[in-house]
């Protein structure tokens, strides 16, 4: 049995999870997992090798054990220590942010002063920042999680899987936004203009709809804090759900199995480090894996880039679309059952090990 370890000690837990989930019972690969403190706090575990880790002691961890393979799950700081593990060892980074994978030093330089300065700072004197290319070069593998980015230089890591594919029969038309309630990744203010639309369109009895709800599930805080709550008391037909501390684990399973559609209003651009990244081309949206892991179909911005039938363009007729799109049903079994995607993702895993 090969033996390989995942590393997650900065961001994405929700990344690590799948590949947690996906790899359980695995007869082909022993994983051990290096989580960070706040990272193990987020994850549900059970009988896998998880360790606490941090920058100062991964190092001297890999050094006790022969591992295969090293997967990295975030890339974003620590720069000069993943350097050191990706100069001694067979590793793989995957990336988040294609053009911050290339940025120059003079650009990593520059964009420290554009905003956070007193962090990037710290990242830049402490961990590294301006090591950023250099570091992603250093990596045997790249990879990436949506197949349809993939290309010679970054590998397709298959990891989510389709969970229960649950068909909700709600009373309500129960619509979920899944995500942090920001407008810096998803046009939120969009959305609050359009359930208003729905609201005096039903208000003027212009649709027979009458029950329809809608969750923002990620916490939300500041000015999106303030206009949903605004938004909350001027509704008289339709309700709507938001939080405003982080959603724990067992409440965004539960209503992500609720959910009859997902809506996932991205925007098109975004920045990272102050680096210009868009969606769908140099940078996959979570909700991705959160259509294919719960099994739901999901409304993105007509000029989202996509070939797979369940992430579904937004119409004009928004409140139509989630009606119809409510009594489809979509197959994701036949494409993303555990067993198929695990024997996917072990096929490459042993491609990486042989050469």
């Amino acid at each position: 049995m090969k033996k390989i370890t995942y590393i997650e000690i900065d961001t994405h837990a929700e990344i690590a999870q799948s590949f947690l989930d996906i790899m359980k019972n695995s007869e082909a690969f022993s994983v051990d997992y290096y989580f960070s403190e706040k990272i193990k706090n987020q994850v549900v575990h059970e009988d896998e090798s998880i360790f606490l880790s941090d920058r100062s002691m991964i190092l001297e961890q890999l050094m006790v054990k022969k591992y295969d393979l090293i997967i990295v799950g975030t890339v974003h700081r620590y720069f000069t220590t993943f350097q050191a593990i990706a100069e001694k060892y067979n590793t793989g980074f995957i990336v988040h942010n294609m053009n911050f994978t290339t940025i120059s030093i003079a650009d990593s330089i520059k964009n420290i002063f554009k905003e956070d300065v007193i962090y990037r700072l710290k990242l830049w004197a402490k961990e590294g920042l301006t090591e950023v290319s250099k570091t992603y070069l250093k990596a045997k593998n790249l990879f990436i999680l949506d197949e349809e980015l993939a290309s010679d230089l970054y590998r397709f890591l298959p990891v989510f899987y389709t969970k229960n594919n649950v068909f909700a029969e709600n009373r309500v038309l129960t619509i979920v936004i899944p995500g942090g309630v920001s407008q810096k990744r998803r046009d939120y203010y969009s959305v609050f203009n359009k359930i208003k639309e729905l609201e005096k369109s039903i208000k003027e009895g212009k649709t027979k709809i009458k029950l329809l709800e809608f969750i923002f599930l990620g916490k939300a805080s500041e000015n999106e804090l303030t206009e949903l709550i605004n938004l909350e008391r001027s509704l008289e037909y339709i309700s709507i759900q938001y939080f405003s501390e982080r959603v724990s684990a067992e409440d965004f399973d539960r209503w992500m199995e609720k959910a009859d559609v997902l809506w996932c209003p991205i925007q098109q651009e975004t920045t990272f480090f102050s680096q210009k990244e868009v969606y769908g081309k140099t940078k996959m949206t979570g909700n991705l894996g959160d259509a294919i892991k719960y099994g739901k179909p999901a409304v993105f911005p007509a000029n989202y880039p996509s070939k797979l039938d369940f992430i579904i363009p937004e119409q004009k007729d928004i409140l139509e679309q989630f009606q119809t799109l409510k009594q489809t049903h979509f197959d994701f079994q036949t494409s993303y059952n555990r067993k198929k995607v695990q024997q996917e993702l072990e096929n490459v895993l042993n491609q990486l090990i042989s050469t």
